[in-house]
């Protein structure tokens, strides 16, 4: 920790919300990102601490109960406790993880909602709101659906469209009707309480726009952009019966607002933690916070948290907000909606023994300046051609080679070659350049310079040729086996904030205890003499190809479902005039023979007996039917039709299909067998 000015370093995570698992782009946008951080200032000495919590109010979990038919603390209990674990097993070490229901969070966040009141910080405001008369209760703009005002997408939600990610209100939408009973709403004017965020928008400039212009491009760029247009009053309460009620008289029926309720828990759950010292994470000048967020909550730990704590005075603003873009799977956007996702729980029972696997590839794909993607296929790649074939290869030999030479014991350096010498002098020079990596928040070029360093030993390995010195220079392969397992020794350091499990598995395997930051790039890790394991086995397996097809056949049959779930039927086409149908001539033919076209992946060639004779059609329905399937099923078809030529072959009229929700082409034929000719009416 380079800056002297701060004696200790608070970081805290965007609090999930507890309505489901937490899936990889949380992880990769928060959770990995600051525990690799928080891992570097420990392993540094430093005082750090790492705070999290689930975010256990909002609409979100509502909406999920009445689906469920159970209770809001019914849902947050399942997934608090579904989250928490799966963190545990992913290596994400919070010094707290707690939750926004405690008893602790509740005093906290009313306590700071009285004294802004107390202050004169907030401004009343009676709002027009849409409610639901049957169901006797105000809707939240989730629990409104209609037609996005953008897109035409008919089932958007009141706060935002999921076809389109436009952001709107609910009194927005096209023909709006309540989620809960499907009834129009109507308006009816409620009173609120409004944080006037154009109050400090001046000290908001000056922190942000002059004091943090090293913060990433992304946080900077949407902080401008905000305050350019320039920050209007929002509200800090709701209708809503889930939550925590607004601590003042007038305000019955009322709760905290889930965006001013859940940053408090970054400092609820400090207190938590540390109730007779929490305030020195977050009072002190010599404290640093780091708030790791994705990008959709760059506003509110950006803009609208700081201006809660400079309205309540006596806190800390960040010192940094390293927001990461979105992480995309397979080349759509994660939907949790849609269960288009990889849960981390369900990864963690798929691939038992693979946490490090997951965190190396999060991390190596990182989305840091710009949205990514995920792919099971990249997964396995990264895993196979650099986990398996460059560290774990490199750890391998070294271990292997030095049982087979040495028995396991760390031999003496002779004189250095000047091969020796390049080597150590590089390894030498890892602890700074990774670190500094990671305390600019670079953790994708610092994980690479990590495998660079494995690089290094594989090519040391492959320049002294140990195998081949052996015949001829005993002493010589015992200089470059003591070489060979202090770099193995440095790795163990350096991997252990991206992958500490492998890390832990690696002192295992070298019989050593964890040693810490400041020893990396060391020559003399391991003493003349240490044991190591004479049967290490393996740092890293591979990722078989069964593993990843049945993972994509998962994201397969979700996208099948998701098709079929979100389908609509076509508006019906404008009306015609009867005698205009009565022209086509609809009649049912029997298939004698069908074949595909050539050069014409989509297009059958089918012969019908028409009941008159034989007659050819030609129908692009290839893709959903081989042709012999097709052999003896009587059709309907448009037997009027003008003559069309299709590469070559003339087709006299058109095979009737149905369309499927997933776009698979249906034959339609009569329900039992007729004579072939015989007219559709």
């Amino acid at each position: 920790m380079k800056d002297k000015r701060f004696k200790r370093t608070l970081v805290t995570t965007a609090l999930p919300y507890a309505n489901g698992p937490v899936h990889i782009g949380h992880l990769a946008g928060v959770y990995v990102p600051a525990d690799i951080y928080t891992r570097y200032l420990r392993s540094l000495g430093e005082d750090v601490i790492m705070i999290g919590g689930s975010d256990e109010h909002g609409v979100p979990i509502t909406i999920k109960a009445q689906k469920e038919g159970v209770t809001p603390q019914d849902i947050v209990d399942r997934y608090h406790n579904i989250i928490k674990s799966s963190m545990e097993g992913l290596g994400i070490s919070f010094d707290v993880y707690s939750r926004t229901t405690s008893a602790t969070h509740r005093q906290m966040a009313s306590e700071f909602f009285r004294t802004l009141y107390d202050k004169g910080e907030f401004i009343e405001r009676t709002t027009s709101q849409l409610y639901d008369e049957q169901a006797d209760q105000w809707l939240a703009d989730r629990y409104v659906i209609g037609t996005c005002p953008h897109c035409g997408f008919e089932r958007a939600y009141g706060d935002q469209c999921e076809h389109c990610g436009t952001s709107l209100n609910a009194t927005d939408l096209i023909d709006p009707h309540s989620a809960i009973t499907g009834n129009v709403p109507v308006l009816r004017e409620t009173k609120h309480w409004y944080m006037p965020l154009d109050k400090w928008e001046p000290a908001l400039r000056e922190w942000i726009l002059e004091g943090h212009k090293e913060w990433r491009a992304n946080v900077y760029g949407q902080c401008k952009s905000w305050l350019d247009e320039h920050l209007q009053p929002r509200a800090v309460t709701r209708d809503l019966n889930w939550g925590i009620p607004v601590p003042i008289e007038g305000a019955e029926g009322k709760v905290l607002y889930v965006w001013f309720d859940a940053p408090i828990g970054y400092i609820s759950n400090t207190k938590e933690l540390l109730p007779d010292t929490w305030e020195q994470y977050w009072k002190s000048s010599d404290t640093r916070i780091i708030n790791f967020i994705g990008k959709d909550n760059i506003v509110f730990h950006c803009l609208i948290f700081p201006a809660m704590l400079m309205a309540h005075g006596g806190y800390q603003l960040p010192e940094n907000v390293p927001a990461n873009e979105f992480l995309n799977l397979e080349g759509e956007k994660i939907s949790t909606s849609r269960n288009w996702a990889v849960w981390l729980n369900e990864y963690l029972e798929d691939f038992p023994g693979k946490a490090d696997v997951l965190r190396y590839v999060l991390t190596a794909n990182a989305p840091e300046t710009k949205d990514n993607d995920f792919t099971w296929r990249d997964f396995q790649a990264r895993n196979n051609n650099e986990l398996v074939a460059i560290l774990g290869n490199f750890v391998n030999r070294a271990l292997v080679l030095v049982n087979k030479y040495c028995g396991g014991v760390l031999p003496e350096r002779g004189e250095l070659a000047e091969v020796d010498k390049a080597v150590l002098d590089e390894v030498a020079g890892y602890r700074e350049r990774i670190g500094d990596l990671i305390e600019t928040f670079h953790l994708r070029d610092a994980l690479k310079e990590v495998m660079n360093l494995a690089r290094a030993g594989n090519k040391y390995l492959a320049d002294t040729e140990p195998w081949k010195v052996v015949k001829t220079d005993a002493a010589r392969v015992d200089t470059i086996m003591n070489i060979a397992m202090q770099i193995v020794a440095n790795l163990s350091i350096a991997i252990e904030p991206f992958m500490p499990f492998s890390a832990a598995r690696l002192c295992e395997m070298l019989l050593i205890e964890p040693m810490k930051w400041p020893q990396l790039g060391g020559d003399n890790l391991l003493p003349v003499g240490h044991k190591v394991s004479d049967n290490p086995g393996l740092l890293f397996v591979k990722v078989e190809d069964a593993e990843i097809e049945a993972q994509e056949q998962r994201l397969q049959r979700i996208k099948q479902e998701n098709i079929i779930n979100s389908w609509r039927p076509a508006p019906v086409a404008p009306a015609i005039d009867f005698n205009d149908f009565l022209k086509l001539d609809i009649r049912v033919g029997t298939v004698k023979a069908c074949e595909r076209v050539k050069k014409a992946d989509k297009l059958l060639q089918l012969t019908l007996d028409d009941g008159a004779g034989e007659r050819t059609i030609v129908s692009g329905i290839a893709r959903y039917y081989d042709p012999q399937e097709l052999v003896g099923k009587q059709v309907c078809f448009i037997a009027n039709l003008p003559p069309r030529v299709f590469k070559g072959i003339e087709s006299r009229g058109m095979i009737l299909s149905a369309e499927d929700a997933d776009g698979r082409l249906v034959v339609i034929g009569p329900a039992g067998a007729v004579r072939p000719g015989v007219s559709v009416k």
